[in-house]
């Protein structure tokens, strides 16, 4: 009756010191803690939870290699119950477009985040494959900026280069993007089967200053159970136009040259203040002058309020294809100044703009001004 008693006390104790929150203190208590975690869910839900897990290591932490991601993933739900980390993985999910929630039947099939990810008999992730292929095109296209986006396709493909009939699966997909050599973008998402859409890589995600020759190289690779499939694209032609550029900074923030005094024998008197007058007009009337001539299509108007060498030549700006040519009217929401210095200011504009075709965009846009002999002239355009 004793040894009774004492197996029932043993095992209510055994019970109550099952953790019901991530232990991330060690590796070792980390691996109890989600072992004890799952051990109180049903077999979907200790599924669910893996795969939970799984989208919380891979999308969920900024980290290389399998070792650094789990530390990482560590920190980032420590502390952590099941209904927590189901909502975060949904959050992670929905941010990077993977088509999986924690509602929803089980999808990735074995998942362990503390195991060796090898082929299975009937693994899903073991794909008979010779190669990848890459499609990247651009998309939504604007009349008047041009292709704002890029969409790259991966496919996995046979040795005839068609391709590969699979579902199922859950392949670790990674895009990195690269401008002379230096990596300036990594997105990762899942490929569930061949009719992946791939990733839409927005222009305004790309920093200006980090793309050389309007030019970038695009790296995809695709991991199955047994080998990892790469493909590049190098040279791919970026909008400029549509690039991100420096929150209210002007392309050109070099102010009109002054005479120098020493050198052209002219005598100036002690005192005299040569720099550049200083406006006196709010920067946003001069944003206001562009739109109002652009509405109007005074395109002569709207090119004279400006100094930005990115529109170029007033034929560039006013082209109806690649230029302003093609705006029809603009409808003006709301304008206001955001920052103003002795030779820089910066006004956010949000305006529907209608082409030709009779297509409408609605634009929210920081527009960076210079001082040019006391006028502000617009000399970047950002859209957000």
């Amino acid at each position: 009756m004793k040894r009774l008693l004492f197996l029932v006390i043993f095992s209510f104790l055994m019970v109550a010191c099952k953790k019901d929150s991530v232990d991330a203190s060690t590796t070792r208590s980390f691996q109890s803690s989600i072992n004890d975690m799952a051990s109180s869910l049903n077999t979907l839900q200790q599924v669910k939870f893996n795969e939970a897990l799984y989208i919380l290591k891979t999308f969920g932490v900024e980290a290389e290699g399998d070792v650094n991601e789990l530390n990482a993933l560590g920190k980032l739900i420590n502390g952590m119950k099941v209904p927590q980390i189901f909502a975060l993985a949904d959050q992670v999910a929905q941010r990077n477009g993977i088509d999986w929630s924690s509602t929803g039947p089980p999808s990735l099939g074995e998942m362990n985040i503390f195991g060796e990810e090898e082929a299975k008999e009937s693994d899903p992730n073991d794909i008979s494959a010779s190669s990848l292929g890459l499609t990247v095109m651009p998309t939504a296209q604007d009349s008047i900026l041009g292709p704002k986006s890029l969409q790259i396709v991966p496919r996995l493909l046979d040795n005839r280069g068609n391709a590969i009939t699979f579902s199922g699966a859950a392949l670790e997909v990674t895009m990195e993007v690269f401008s002379a050599g230096t990596r300036i973008l990594t997105a990762k998402n899942l490929m569930t089967d061949n009719n992946f859409k791939g990733f839409s890589l927005r222009f305004a995600s790309l920093p200006v200053g980090k793309i050389t020759d309007g030019k970038i190289d695009i790296t995809v690779s695709a991991k199955t159970a047994k080998k990892t499939f790469k493909m590049s694209k190098i040279g791919v032609p970026v909008n400029q136009k549509a690039l991100l550029m420096p929150a209210g900074t002007p392309v050109d923030t070099q102010l009109p040259t002054t005479t120098d005094p020493t050198t052209d024998g002219t005598d100036v008197p002690t005192g005299t203040d040569t720099s550049p007058a200083a406006p006196t007009a709010d920067p946003k009337a001069s944003v206001t002058k562009f739109l109002n001539s652009l509405s109007s299509q005074n395109l002569r108007g709207a090119y004279d309020t400006a100094d930005n060498p990115a529109w170029g030549s007033y034929e560039s700006f006013s082209n109806p294809t690649s230029g302003f040519g093609a705006v029809k009217s603009i409808n003006v929401k709301n304008i206001s100044t955001t920052n103003t210095a002795a030779g820089s200011a910066s006004v956010d504009a949000t305006y529907d703009v209608t082409d030709k075709s009779g297509k409408t965009t609605a634009l929210q846009v920081t527009f960076g001004l210079k001082n040019v002999n006391g006028e502000w002239k617009i000399s970047s355009y950002k859209i957000n």
